[in-house]
């Protein structure tokens, strides 16, 4: 089977014997198409992604060679595999023709849905699945490839790789087998040394075999790294599970099961579910064309684990921007079991100031439960820490009235891309 490797350096895989891509570009090239096997991508598209918004006059002659040699390459791979690679030109740009499994950040979700799905019935299987999607990993995402979009990509996938990394050892730990979490455990936390659920899942191994002083000295490193990086303190959990070490407490990793593969949300009181969208407007009607466009957007996304969907909504004034993003943001909520987030962000209002982006943040930190004393001091560490609320989760955002680039950040945060068409249009037309 021939196989696409992102999760590391971007390779091409042949009956497990490793076939070079070729240059920087070429992989980036080859990546760009993989992250949406099965969909057409267009030239555009693949341009942005390797060159970011200043492309030089050659990208698309370029795009078309690195096709070319791609294609020769999946041509060659073809001829001794069972499953083999075609990239074929479509309408709406280059697809690569493959099985979601073949290519390694597909299967690694796979897996981790799998493992969600038995969590409960067989944490053995659960476990071993986890272990399996961790196994794919072979170093860095997109090792070697420069830009945003990649670096996008990277951070994204590397926060998925640390809520399956936690699941895993929780699982682990209720299986009654700490020892052998705490080496991965540790080298995890060295690449992700602000990760508190992974110093958590590593203090409750190291106090399961008996290191109890190692776990300390593990709690008083990461609240130091947290205090001189973030200016805060370690979050709920971390600060309970050390008192407890701390009073000798036995571990209740394997007599109080915890969910595993929870998302990145430490700061989050468990079980908040924001449900901030306005009442719908009574009697709506018409807008069937539009409807059905987000529908059909919405639709093309179902099935694949980390999808993000984006909509914009144009005109002028008056003409029912807002009615339509809230009717079907309602129409869709069971779509969404995580959540919908809204503000209007006022940035035509004729009235008063538009909300300032702190004010904004802050609102969606407060919707998830986050305490006041839990918020971040700056707007950047809130952000980040708005990313990682929504990593992992289900939830519609809707920005109402969003006027500008600076505004457009909460969807790029939730997006991890910039949209800079959002901010180009012309000022008359609110977005949604």
């Amino acid at each position: 089977m021939v196989d696409v490797q992102l999760l590391g350096p971007v390779e091409l895989s042949v009956g497990g014997h490793v076939v070079e891509v070729g240059p920087p570009q070429r992989r980036t090239v080859m990546a760009a198409l993989a992250v949406d096997v099965g969909r057409p991508v267009a030239v555009d598209v693949v341009i942005e992604r390797v060159w970011g918004t200043r492309a030089p006059n050659g990208a698309r002659a370029a795009v078309h060679a690195h096709v070319a040699r791609i294609r020769r390459m999946c041509e060659q791979a073809a001829e001794t595999a069972r499953e083999p690679l075609r990239l074929v030109r479509r309408s709406g740009g280059y697809l690569l023709e493959a099985r979601l499994d073949q290519v390694d950040v597909y299967r690694f979700r796979q897996l981790i849905d799998q493992a969600r799905a038995v969590e409960r019935t067989d944490p053995a299987r659960a476990a071993r699945l986890l272990g399996d999607a961790l196994g794919l990993w072979r170093g860095d995402p997109l090792s070697g490839l420069q830009g945003q979009w990649a670096a996008r990509m990277r951070e994204a996938w590397r926060r998925q790789r640390q809520d399956a990394a936690v699941g895993w050892a929780r699982a682990e730990l209720r299986l009654g087998d700490p020892a052998s979490v705490i080496g991965p455990l540790t080298g995890l936390l060295g690449e992700y040394p602000l990760a508190e659920p992974l110093a958590e899942a590593l203090m409750r191994a190291l106090h399961d075999t008996g290191r109890s002083a190692e776990a300390l000295d593990c709690y008083a490193a990461v609240r130091e790294r947290l205090a001189e990086e973030l200016g805060t303190d370690p979050g709920v959990a971390l600060r309970q599970l050390h008192q407890a070490i701390l009073r000798g407490h036995q571990s209740e990793s394997a007599s109080r099961p915890k969910p595993p593969m929870q998302p990145a949300s430490a700061a989050a009181r468990p079980g908040d579910r924001p449900a901030q969208l306005p009442m719908a407007v009574r009697g709506f009607t018409g807008r069937d064309e539009e409807l059905a466009h987000l529908a059909a957007i919405l639709a093309s996304a179902e099935g694949e684990s980390a999808a993000v969907v984006i909509s914009a909504v144009s005109g002028m004034a008056g003409v029912g921007k807002t009615a339509l993003a809230v009717h079907w943001a309602r129409r869709v909520a069971g779509a969404f079991p995580d959540g919908q987030l809204y503000v209007n962000l006022r940035g035509f209002d004729p009235q008063g100031a538009a909300v300032p982006l702190t004010e904004a943040v802050r609102g969606f930190l407060d919707a998830f439960g986050v305490p006041p004393e839990r918020v971040p001091p700056g707007l950047e560490a809130q952000v980040s820490l708005y990313r990682s609320l929504l990593a992992g989760r289900r939830i519609i955002v809707v920005l109402d009235n969003a006027r500008d680039e600076e505004q457009n950040i909460l969807e790029m945060s939730y997006l991890d891309s910039v949209l800079d068409k959002l901010a180009e249009a012309p000022p008359p037309a609110a977005r949604w």
